[in-house]
């Protein structure tokens, strides 16, 4: 029996019919379509299914070493010993929103110690399920106390596909502004201002500080100073999704200096931080969201409806992830080191994206390849086509996103030859 094709309400009629059949197998879920499989994850199990000695896959957003393997950051190690050796340590629940320790470090590392907005007592924060998390918990709180109802929320087209499907997922509108110039492989800031200049005064903008996912593309500072002229005088609120900083140019102060630009001009804003990829935590889970407020008052109500809301979805947060990082955060020797950690992830990356431009150079592949040293952090938008992208897939073995986003920390001096080979064949012959 079939209940798709016919109105809601009879539908429901027809399958609570059906059930009180006892001789039914049909189940209460019978019209539920299946959703599509996470194109990331799925791309990855692709990869781990084909047996081609010379695959390549250049799909996860995930730091990997010269050899192709994860690395355990060496900092991370020794906090991991710290805590193991820990007497006092216990696993009793954290508080709501999460291990103030951690949280305050957190909003320390993106605000900066001579913070302005921290001395005033203007900074609040909750520990989250990593970037995703705390995207998530701002959003979620923006649709439930934002005063502009009905206002929408702008994403740079492209995007993380996440950031969609989170704002919707919430009830918020989702719009996009221009981002990626095809033409120039580079940003489109006519583009850009132009529709924050359009859009409805005080629509929510998320931006990308650092490492824009999936381009590499970001705005210098004087780009970002005219970016803030116009969300200033729109009345626009700003939402920062910060998932890279250190990662992407290895300088954790130069990966901030959009946020703390924002807040020296006196915003209002959210900050969703992410430890995923500074520390390597990826399965940890570990985030926070900084609220820069007006007055420290503000900030004690919205820190209040967070941590309702927060105690209706999770409870509280995870605490391993969030000790890890408060450990470091918190010593100044260990923070010295993971500063050294996040350079040699960062220089990796910097060094893989010049040998494969030396390498598309030396081969004479066709077009301008400058976008590859040009973009940061650990994706590269390499303007491939959707079918190049398939003939890499199929002919090469090579796996990336349909819209020819590469993550370089795939890249190794052991395959850069071979993918700089396939696409120079993919763009003479395809």
């Amino acid at each position: 029996m079939t209940f798709t094709s016919t109105p809601p309400a009879l539908r429901l009629q027809q399958i609570s019919n059906h059930l009180a059949d006892k001789n039914t197998t049909a189940s209460v879920f019978e019209s539920v379509k299946e959703a599509p499989a996470d194109v990331i994850f799925a791309l990855t199990s692709s990869y781990k299914a084909d047996t081609y000695p010379q695959k390549v896959n250049l799909g996860v957003g995930a730091y990997r070493t010269e050899e192709g393997r994860p690395w355990v950051l060496p900092v991370v190690k020794k906090a991991d010993r710290i805590l193991v050796n820990d007497e006092n340590l216990d696993h009793e629940y954290l508080p709501i929103l999460g291990s103030d320790a951690f949280r305050k470090a957190s909003s320390k590392l993106i605000l900066g110690a001579n913070s302005k907005a921290l001395a005033e007592g203007r900074v609040g924060s909750a520990q989250c399920i990593s970037g995703t998390g705390a995207v998530y918990t701002g959003a979620h709180f923006l649709s439930k106390h934002y005063p502009i109802k009905g206002a929408a929320c702008y994403i740079s087209k492209p995007t993380w596909a996440n950031h969609r499907a989170i704002f919707e997922g919430v009830g918020i509108p989702v719009l996009e502004y221009p981002y990626w110039d095809p033409a120039t492989k580079g940003l489109d800031l006519k583009g850009m201002l132009g529709t924050m200049q359009s859009a409805p005064n005080g629509s929510i903008f998320l931006l990308h500080p650092c490492a824009h996912n999936p381009t590499g593309v970001d705005p210098t500072p004087e780009q970002w100073r005219q970016i803030a002229d116009v969300m200033e005088a729109k009345g626009h609120f700003t939402f920062f999704d910060c998932a890279y900083q250190g990662f992407a140019s290895g300088s954790l102060d130069k990966d901030a200096y959009s946020v703390r630009y924002f807040v020296e001009r006196g915003f209002e804003l959210f900050v969703a931080q992410s430890f995923s990829k500074n520390f390597g935590l990826y399965s940890e889970r570990a985030g926070n969201l900084t609220i820069v407020a007006r007055t420290p008052e503000v900030k004690n109500r919205v820190e209040s409806q967070i941590a309702k809301a927060q105690r209706a979805v999770i409870s509280n947060p995870p605490a391993y992830g969030s000790r890890v990082v408060s450990v470091v955060l918190n010593d100044e020797k260990l923070y010295a080191e993971w500063e050294t950690n996040l350079s040699t992830m960062a220089n990796r990356i910097i060094d893989m994206r010049k040998v494969l431009y030396d390498e598309l150079t030396r081969l004479g592949t066709p077009g301008k390849w400058n976008h590859i040293v040009d973009q940061i952090g650990m994706f590269s938008f390499t303007g491939l086509t959707t079918p190049q992208v398939k003939v890499l897939k199929e002919k090469y073995h090579v796996y990336l996103t349909d819209n020819g986003r590469i993550s370089m920390a795939g890249l190794n001096s052991k395959n850069v030859k071979y993918f700089a080979q396939a696409v120079d064949d993919v763009v003479r012959n395809h």
